[in-house]
This record gives C-alpha cells, sequence and structure tokens, in this order.
C-alpha cells in the first residue's frame, strides 16, 4: 500500500482496548485506502489498555498498530490508564506531530488521548460521538468518558440519528457533525462476508470444542464496573438456571481478562455441566457464536448493535443503555442484573416460539448502520484536510 506522505498530512486513530480496534479497524483501512493516493498518511497507535486482545482484533483485519505504549499492568487503575495514556500519547502526537486525531467512543484511552491531542491544538474527530445514558454512573467511567471527549473534539461521527440530534441539542454546529452509522456493523460485514469467502463455520478457538456440535447454547459476556461484585453473581446464577432449566441447552462464557470479573464467573460457573468458560474470543469466533446461539446475555454496548444487526435476541444486563435503538428498533430487551427477571425473560424466549417472534419482528437490521459508516468516515475527514 502506498504510504508517500506528499503534502505532509497525517492523521493519527488511536486504539486501546479490543472493542475500539474491532470498531475503528474498518475506519483504519478506509483512511488508509483513500488517504494515499492524496498523500494523508494514516498511523495507528495502541495505548496497549489491553494488550494480546487488542492486536489479535487488529490483525483480524490485517492491521498493526505503528507504536504500542504498552501501558496496561495488573489490577490496574483508572488513574493509571488515564495519566499513562495522557502521557505517553502526548509523547507520540510530539513525536509524529500528526494534523488530526481520531478517538472511538468511550474508554479511558478515548478521553485520555483527545485531551492530549487538545492540549497541543491538534484536531480531534470523535467516531461514535453522542451517544448518551443521561446517567453519570451508567456505565461508569464511560458515560463521563464519552462527554468529555465530545467537548474536546472538533469533528463528531455520529452512528445514530438520535446521538447526532443529541449533539444538535447540545449545541454542535451541523457542519462539523456527520451521521455515519455505526463502525462495528462495517466490522460485522467484514467478517461474514471472510467467513462465507472460507466456506467453512468453525470455531477456531479449542475451548469450544466441548460444545457438543450442534447443540443449542446462550452466549453470555458480562464485565462492567457497575456489575463488579454481587452483580455478576446474579448473572452468572442466572445463566446457570437458565442451562438447568432449558433440556440441553449449553452455556458459552467468554471471560474478560479482568480478576474482578473471572474470579466471580469460574467461583460460580466452573465445573457445571453443559457450560464452556473460555478466554475472550477473537473476533471471528465470537462473530460466528453470535450467528449460530439461540439467545444472547450481555452487558455490551457493542454487542447490542451486532445482535440487531444480525437480527439475535440480546438480553441487556444493564439498567440503562446508551443506544435505546437497540431495544426501540433492535433486537434488545433492557433487563437489569435482576436474576429471577433474566431467568424468567431468557426461558421464555427460549421456549415460546412466539415471544421469540414478536421480540424479532421489530427488529430492524439497519438500526445502526448500513455497513458503510467507515467509508462516510473516510470522505469526511480528508474533505477537511
Amino acid at each position: 500500500m502506498n504510504r508517500e506522505n506528499k503534502n505532509g498530512k497525517k492523521v493519527v486513530c488511536v486504539v486501546g482496548t479490543r472493542p475500539e480496534a474491532i470498531k475503528m479497524a474498518p475506519v483504519i483501512r478506509a483512511l488508509r485506502e483513500a488517504g494515499s493516493s492524496l498523500g494523508v498518511r494514516t498511523l495507528t497507535l495502541a495505548t496497549g489498555q489491553h494488550t494480546d486482545m487488542l492486536d489479535g482484533a487488529l490483525r483480524t483485519f490485517g492491521l498493526t498498530c505503528d507504536h504500542n505504549l504498552n501501558i496496561m499492568r495488573a489490577s490496574q487503575s483508572l488513574d493509571h490508564i488515564t495519566t499513562s495514556v495522557l502521557a505517553g500519547a502526548g509523547e507520540y502526537f510530539d513525536a509524529t506531530r500528526p494534523d488530526a486525531v481520531l478517538v472511538h467512543g468511550d474508554t479511558t484511552t478515548t478521553f485520555a488521548a483527545a485531551l492530549a491531542a487538545f492540549y497541543r491544538h491538534i484536531r480531534v474527530g470523535h467516531v461514535e460521538a453522542g451517544l448518551r445514558s443521561h446517567d453519570m454512573g451508567l456505565p461508569f467511567p464511560e458515560e463521563m468518558n464519552r462527554v468529555l471527549t465530545d467537548r474536546l473534539a472538533e469533528w463528531y461521527y455520529a452512528p445514530t440519528h438520535e446521538a447526532s440530534e443529541t449533539l444538535e441539542r447540545e449545541g454542535v454546529p451541523r457542519d462539523r457533525l456527520w451521521l455515519t452509522g455505526n463502525t462495528v456493523i462495517d466490522a460485522l460485514r467484514f467478517i461474514l462476508e471472510k467467513k462465507g469467502e472460507s466456506g467453512t463455520g468453525r470455531y477456531e478457538n479449542e475451548a469450544l470444542s466441548a460444545l457438543a456440535p450442534g447443540a443449542p447454547f446462550i452466549l453470555v459476556t458480562a464485565h462492567r464496573r457497575e456489575s463488579w461484585g454481587e452483580a455478576m453473581r446474579r448473572i452468572a446464577r442466572a445463566a446457570s438456571r437458565v442451562c438447568e432449566q432449558v433440556p440441553g441447552l449449553w452455556a458459552v462464557v467468554p471471560m474478560h481478562k479482568n480478576p474482578a470479573v473471572r474470579e466471580t464467573i469460574r467461583e460460580i460457573l466452573g465445573g457445571r455441566e453443559r457450560v464452556v468458560l473460555c478466554d475472550p474470543l477473537d473476533y471471528a469466533d465470537f462473530v460466528r457464536c453470535m450467528a449460530d446461539c439461540r439467545l444472547i446475555l450481555s452487558d455490551s454496548g457493542g454487542v447490542q448493535e451486532e445482535a440487531s444487526a444480525l437480527r439475535k435476541a440480546v438480553l441487556i444486563l444493564r439498567d440503562v443503555t446508551e443506544r435505546p435503538e437497540a431495544v426501540e428498533r433492535g433486537s434488545g430487551l433492557l433487563v437489569g442484573t435482576d436474576e429471577d427477571k433474566i431467568v424468567n425473560t431468557a426461558v421464555s424466549l427460549l421456549t415460546d416460539g412466539g415471544a421469540m417472534d414478536r421480540l424479532l419482528a421489530k427488529c430492524d437490521p439497519q438500526a445502526f448502520g448500513d455497513g458503510h459508516a467507515a467509508q462516510k468516515i473516510a470522505t469526511a475527514l480528508l474533505e477537511r484536510l
């Protein structure tokens, strides 16, 4: 790929976590493809808020980072992530002198990198801008991160009409705001097309070989800070009870690498029959699991979008969501972390075909975009450069 820098323009795309890498990968690819002929160089800065999970996600899309701050350490605090990214990204920006910095979503990496760019008068573009739960504690600290990042940004790439309208109400000028759709739909389409080309639906992760061939299963993911402790125990107990109440049902539970999550999950679900506990799946395997499972239980924001695009029912293990489209136009039901509510809702959907049909009847697979968000973002950004 031609990387000449004829006019000296540079864009740095910052990623810190696995979800960021997945959602930014289509943007990086689109910028490199469209920008190379214009002499715009696209660099990828990884902060290492996640390490191997982040690198693996980039590799799935044929990408590697240009520089990695490698900030991750055991039981890292928010203070450590914020200060390490702020200092490390600042040094990288000083060395590379980019004309623009792109950040994504709502992580601590997102906020700290945007702040480092702001301190240097570098223009910031915010991918997935404008999402709001309107509760600074839910999700924590993501809601505050996204609000602060939107205050620091110059260019806003809103994934939905509601996000766009939120930004307008907050005073963002229309000429700095683009409605693009969500880049995770681009990533999802990339994987589905790749899977179709390979002609195989097999899983790469060896842990999934424990899953009986053709067995029905639920996919369970939970990692939010507000779910640590007793809420996580309720989620794990609920997953176990659902498998007990639905004959032959399995559960696949990819465990986040944070010890606060893994220890709780192992304590309750370790050694249970028809439960597969595994490390986080690479994105291709995760997409296959979403497509193959009977039902998803998750507190992830991205999963709400992906499940809707796949028309796969998802129980949202949170009290509020900054993605109301998942409930209004998607395949989601907001159930929180109440154990009985999770169990009763899941069992109803799994055993009552009418209940599942009613949920999916309202689902618009394009509620979060048409799969061309990255190209729209690249075009808008390159025009401004």
